[in-house]
């Protein structure tokens, strides 16, 4: 396979943000085009063409759009998930830099499917830079006339509002993410109903993250069969796929979905040199970790979640053997903790427990009880709390054990990565059980 650059094809042009620029080379044709035809035979379009979403859970996009009820008499909303923070991930933000037409181009394309007049991108606040540039090109368009009122002499009109979140993990989660849109704290809401029937001001709601938006646009152009001839059966099209870590070119790559993570780790110059692959993450840490034995795997949802993990957001984390397996959990595990926003008693008080038992590990305290006390801590947190976050929080440990199950029993393997100095015997203790 090769790589496919779409979305990164212009970033290498001078102004690439620029609304000039990106009409230059073919940008707001899907537009066009998109207001020529019926709202539904857009949204067929994007569900055909197999289009999955690209913020980690990867449900299909034009099903989603497909779900709000019509002539309901309320107003419909498009809300964009860009509050990119998982650790790990970094796609979205470097897109909305180089490329932020293209999500506005996808914004009223999908806004036009949906029967949504209002629409609303949610950036992460740390990132004024990029709530700027976006900010920019939506006044870009709007100077143009592909915003506001009767948009190309056509009846549809569409407002777009740029929203800086707060700096919270949990409004990743779509939910939490309308409660902050709605001025509250950013909480989990009890699902049903589903944001598609009462989302954002209890009225139908569509959110989807910046990439899948941003993917829009050229599908619509070109076709759904143009966007099936990548990829796989069950995952076509397109991907950012941003490599980070202990590699020579950290970096975006796009490609077809179906590349294999080895091809792709070819491309950012393989393993930094004098070292080797001791472990690597698909998407986000929120996703379980792979050995140098999967490096061969195509990078599809289908074939990583055969093999025990998920494409996640498609931002693999490569790391070598200087890496305590241990210690890179522990700092997952306190992140989770820290993030969590204590609506729920698992995630709550379940990163806890965690942390305070992994910090055992850390300083060579460790017991075999511990061991057992975090397998089912873990599992009273996955599939029981009130959204994915604690389920990423469970996910680490587990999947740690499974290949590195030695680092946790023998302290002494841990030493020699961490900063930490051990004052105790370095060997592993063993619980007495009375």
């Amino acid at each position: 396979m090769a790589l496919t650059p779409i979305l990164t094809a212009n970033w290498d042009k001078p102004k690439s943000w620029t609304f000039d620029t990106y009409t230059a080379t073919g940008g707001y044709q899907g537009l066009k085009k998109a207001l020529k035809m019926a709202p539904d035979e857009v949204i067929n379009i994007v569900k055909d063409s197999g289009l999955r979403g690209r913020g980690g859970a990867g449900f299909p996009t034009g099903l989603k759009w497909s779900f709000v009820p019509q002539n309901d008499g309320k107003p419909h909303y498009l809300v964009v998930n860009a509050d990119e923070s998982e650790p790990g991930a970094c796609k979205d933000i470097p897109l909305m830099l180089a490329n932020p037409h293209a999500l506005v181009e996808g914004v009223i394309i999908a806004s036009y499917a949906i029967r949504a007049k209002e629409a609303f991108i949610y950036i992460r606040g740390e990132v004024p830079h990029v709530i700027r540039r976006v900010s920019d090109a939506v006044e870009q368009a709007k100077a143009n006339g592909l915003i506001g009122k009767n948009i190309l002499g056509t009846d549809f009109s569409i407002n777009i509002v740029v929203h800086a979140g707060a700096g919270a993990y949990i409004c990743g989660e779509e939910t939490a993410l309308l409660d902050s849109l709605e001025g509250r704290r950013g909480q989990p809401r009890l699902k049903p109903p589903f944001p598609a029937v009462a989302g954002l001001y209890a009225s139908p709601t569509v959110i989807n993250n910046a990439e899948t938006i941003a993917a829009v646009p050229v599908i619509v152009l070109n076709g759904a069969d143009w966007h099936k001839s990548m990829g796989t059966e069950k995952s076509p099209g397109f991907k950012l796929f941003a490599l980070s870590g202990h590699v020579e070119r950290p970096g975006i790559y796009e490609a077809a979905l179906g590349t294999p993570f080895s091809e792709l780790l070819e491309y950012a110059g393989g393993v930094r040199k004098g070292h080797k692959l001791k472990f690597w993450i698909p998407g986000g840490s929120s996703v379980p970790m792979l050995t140098p034995e999967h490096v061969d795997i195509p990078m599809t949802y289908e074939d990583l979640q055969a093999a025990g993990t998920m494409l996640g957001t498609g931002t693999p984390m490569i790391f070598d053997e200087t890496v305590s397996v241990v210690r890179a959990v522990s700092r997952w595990i306190e992140f989770y903790k820290h993030e969590s926003c204590g609506k729920c008693t698992p995630c709550r008080e379940g990163t806890g427990w965690m942390v305070g038992l992994l910090e055992k590990f850390e300083h060579g305290e460790g017991k075999h009880a511990d061991l057992d006390l975090l397998h089912d801590i873990s599992a009273q947190i996955a599939g029981r709390s009130f959204c994915a976050l604690g389920d990423a929080a469970a996910t680490p440990f587990p999947a740690a054990m499974k290949y590195f199950k030695d680092e946790f029993e023998q302290a002494e393997t841990i030493a020699p990565h961490t900063v930490f100095p051990f004052e105790k015997s370095h060997k592993f203790e063993t619980a007495s059980v009375s």
